[in-house]
């Protein structure tokens, strides 16, 4: 699989799946630009980087012009950057609510938006959000992280339709929970509120996976190369699971 002629933007690219995704598609031939808000970690992969805030659409702008300026146009996107916050929800407060849409809606929106004219000028794209299982069923105590989870799905199914006709497909990947930093704060979080040891912890979060295991990075990286080859340009509005069987 190649894609020695393509430039593909990852958001949340300095950890985790992002980092994971990013290095994916470099040894597949792929210019790739990474996003984040911290420089250190950007740094760290050895890959161009571009500093930025997806909530923010002018910063969003700003990053996508550097990284065409100094790459070429951008025929793909990852929009991988999020967050989740857990609280049950009669405790939710309005700005944790409006928290999650916007680093897991809104950031998804401005990074397309910002990819969209150079993709319909090559007559070519891949958009790709990373979601979660979250954006296709209900979860206790993340009532804001399903929602906009949800919001995700629901614009990747309307953008595909609209872009049909243009080459340039629009996807979202949908993994389980996934073995990262960010799964390691949860596990802390449980065993503070619970009492639980740090592996009952970690079973407990991945029991409802029929194959009893966390999602792996490489997985979630290897679904998007496959997206983001001619092999899956007819591969468009899907909220693929990536859950052992879950969903």
């Amino acid at each position: 699989m190649s894609l020695s002629d393509r430039h593909i933007v990852v958001t949340g690219g300095g950890t985790g799946v992002g980092a994971d995704t990013a290095k994916a598609l470099a040894v597949a031939g792929a210019r790739v630009t990474i996003l984040g808000r911290s420089e250190a970690p950007l740094q760290a992969q050895g890959l161009p980087y571009q500093l930025c805030d997806v909530t923010d659409a002018s910063a969003v702008a700003q990053a996508f012009d550097g990284a065409r300026a100094a790459q070429g146009p951008i025929t793909g996107v990852v929009a991988n950057a999020g967050a989740s916050v857990s609280v049950p929800f009669g405790k939710m407060s309005s700005d944790q609510l409006q928290s999650m849409l916007a680093v897991n809606v809104i950031g998804v929106s401005n990074v397309w938006q910002a990819a969209l004219p150079d993709m319909k000028t090559a007559g070519w794209g891949r958009m790709i959000a990373i979601a979660s299982t979250a954006g296709l069923k209900g979860y206790p105590y993340v009532a804001a992280y399903c929602a906009a989870k949800h919001g995700v799905v629901g614009l990747t199914r309307a953008l595909s339709l609209e872009l049909a006709r243009t080459g340039i497909t629009v996807n979202a990947i949908c993994p389980g929970f996934i073995d990262t930093p960010m799964l390691d704060r949860s596990v802390d979080n449980i065993v503070q509120k619970t009492g639980r040891s740090v592996e009952e912890a970690r079973a407990a979060l991945y029991a409802g996976n029929p194959q009893q295991r966390f999602i792996q990075t490489d997985e979630v990286a290897g679904t998007v190369l496959w997206l983001c080859s001619d092999a899956a340009r007819s591969v468009n509005g899907h909220a693929l699971s990536l859950s052992g069987g879950e969903i």
